[in-house]
């Protein structure tokens, strides 16, 4: 029997962020993103457009990723939320909890956290100014509540 692997869309990478670069803040973004350097922030797709990350072996992210699809070579402290799918290559090493719907992981690949399975779309979040929730004055996230909560 033939071992047919589901293979994932990544799409087309549009912003790079090159090694020797850090980028403090959080990042919003659709597309593609690669990271080189290092972010010393969240980094969150937009809910309803398609959106790839990819950190490669010198990369380094500092804060929470909420993104579709995460291919992972680089170190993480922080959640990591994938929606759609993760591949964690030989050289990641995640120092917090993988929230997955499919998940590939290589050997070598480390996660200091729980691996969760997730069938839905992790919780939306937003960024504290575009919600408009004043009582957050560091520009972090915020979970977006919904009518009932």
């Amino acid at each position: 029997m033939m071992n047919r692997k589901k293979r994932i869309r990544m799409p087309r990478v549009t912003t790079i962020i090159g090694r020797g670069t850090t980028v403090k803040g959080d990042i919003i973004f659709t597309g593609g993103l690669h990271i080189d350097g290092c972010v010393q922030g969240d980094i969150v797709a937009e809910p309803d457009q398609e959106s790839g990350l990819i950190v490669s072996e010198s990369g380094r992210v500092e804060g929470e990723i909420r993104v579709h699809v995460i291919v992972l070579n680089g170190e993480v402290i922080g959640d990591v939320h994938a929606s759609r799918a993760i591949e964690l290559a030989a050289e990641a090493c995640v120092n917090g909890n993988v929230y997955y719907n499919m998940l590939e992981m290589a050997l070598g690949a480390s996660v200091n956290g729980h691996l969760v399975h997730a069938e839905e779309t992790p919780q939306r979040l937003e960024h504290a100014s575009l919600a408009g929730d004043g009582e957050n004055a560091a520009g972090s996230f915020v979970r977006k509540r919904g009518d009932n909560s």
